[in-house]
């Protein structure tokens, strides 16, 4: 692991909180107060994702990790639908003095989900996991619990993923996102009941 003294740092609280998905050095729990996860779509992509909504009664567990060389490049670019905004006494890590910043959708591009957005299993099947592994059955439940917007509809895709980041779970994770869904209520549609365009869909991964 590199040193990253200095080094600007990111806190994940969907796909990044699990280290499957990326390589970032010195990733470690965190708590951001004031903030909650939605589901939400945005202009700019065909799908709904997670975004954080500022909200003083709740927080969110997360990862932080560090951007080698304030060199935002790379993330910027996977998370082109979200805005960069830097936190300040709200989070809180065992990494002393750091500067983090969260990936939100800007205000004015919050969109509640609809039936034409809906989200990726195979996406909250790799969020599930990385909460799982990082905060265990706890953590989970808090997750499906403090997340708004389970009326969006969610496409079952997991036996041939469009989400570019997909991993493969355990039984045991497995059940914990469709048990997760069904304490919800949630709707999961398979594709042929969707109607959407599966090129419309490719290359929309956050």
């Amino acid at each position: 692991m590199s040193d990253t003294t200095g080094d600007p740092h990111f806190f994940g609280y969907g796909s990044l909180v699990n280290r499957q998905t990326h390589s970032y050095d010195n990733p470690r729990a965190a708590r951001v107060t004031g903030w909650h996860r939605a589901w939400r779509r945005s202009p700019h992509r065909a799908l709904c994702y997670l975004t954080a909504v500022p909200d003083s009664a709740d927080y969110i567990e997360g990862l932080i990790a560090s951007v080698p060389s304030a060199d935002w490049g790379a993330l910027d670019q996977r998370e082109h639908a979200y805005a960069r905004v830097a936190l300040g006494s709200e989070i809180s890590h065992d990494g002393g003095d750091l500067d983090v910043a969260i990936y939100a959708i800007a205000p004015g591009d919050h969109l509640p989900p609809t039936e034409e957005n809906p989200v990726l299993l195979s996406y909250l099947d790799v969020v599930v996991q990385g909460y799982f592994r990082e905060f265990g059955l706890d953590g989970v439940t808090h997750f499906f619990e403090t997340t708004e917007g389970w009326n969006a509809p969610i496409l079952n895709d997991r036996s041939d993923p469009i989400y570019p980041r997909a991993q493969m779970l355990s039984a045991e994770e497995i059940a914990l996102v469709d048990e997760g869904l069904s304490r919800l209520s949630a709707v999961v549609k398979e594709r042929d009941e969707t109607g959407l365009s599966l090129e419309r869909m490719r290359g929309t991964g956050a």
